[in-house]
């Protein structure tokens, strides 16, 4: 399937973007044909220099960005939802009302609520500074959130007590979650142990193919990319 035009959607995407790569999730599990577009990303620098495709569309100058026919769009949660409308099949959203509102609040809390406590990790990625006072300083406030993610766990594992996925059938609430635990897990966050239902819907989504491919180009993103993380996908 291609966009109106009859010419594949181009995403631009970031190698270490975790909103990035949840849309290609969707496209790859929607069987969307894409042309990807890594935007420069280095741990020292971030992105940068600003694509200048995307400063024109995004005013907040961040990837992800979707170009479809004569549309642009930006926001993973946006273009996700517009990816459901104009190609419902197959579907990423459970189709009563109540049930999509649930998904969509799976999304918020993935994408804003995990996101909190999540971006306290984010420096383990980047070389360590000259200035290790600094580090420690901000290793105390890793720490500091990571039992907040374990809570968060808790939460999700009893939202899937039962249930193979969080919405009854898969949904774009998976892939947002995912998104969520796999950054966790990459930036040595708390374990899934004592999170039964949580551990086991975990490698259920991994196993699926439009999963696994993402997760093999981060990975591979990382060992070009980034500093190796102490306990990162520990058990």
């Amino acid at each position: 399937m291609t966009s109106p035009k009859g010419t594949p959607m181009k995403l631009y995407s970031g190698p270490l973007s975790l909103f990035s790569r949840k849309v290609e999730i969707a496209l790859h599990e929607k069987r969307l044909p894409f042309e990807q577009i890594l935007v420069p990303f280095t741990q020292t620098k971030g992105y940068g220099p600003k694509n200048l495709d995307v400063l024109a569309i995004n005013p907040k100058g961040q990837v992800p960005v979707l170009v479809d026919g004569d549309l642009s769009l930006y926001d993973s949660t946006v273009i996700l939802e517009y990816l459901e409308d104009a190609y419902p099949d197959p579907a990423l959203f459970p189709k009563t009302a109540q049930e999509r509102a649930r998904c969509r609040l799976f999304d918020v809390f993935g994408d804003e609520v995990m996101l909190i406590p999540l971006r306290f990790l984010m420096h383990r990625t980047e070389p360590k500074p000259d200035d290790l006072e600094r580090w420690h300083a901000k290793e105390a406030k890793a720490k500091e959130s990571e039992p907040v993610l374990a809570g968060y766990f808790a939460q999700l594992d009893r939202a899937l007590q039962g249930r193979d996925y969080l919405c009854g059938a898969f949904s774009a609430a998976d892939i947002s979650i995912f998104m969520a635990v796999f950054w966790t897990r990459r930036l040595g966050g708390p374990s899934l142990r004592g999170h039964e239902a949580l551990a086991g819907w975990y490698p259920r989504l991994s196993a699926r193919p439009a999963f696994a491919k993402v997760v093999s180009e981060i990975l591979a993103a990382d060992a070009e990319l980034s500093a190796p993380v102490e306990g990162a996908f520990r058990e």
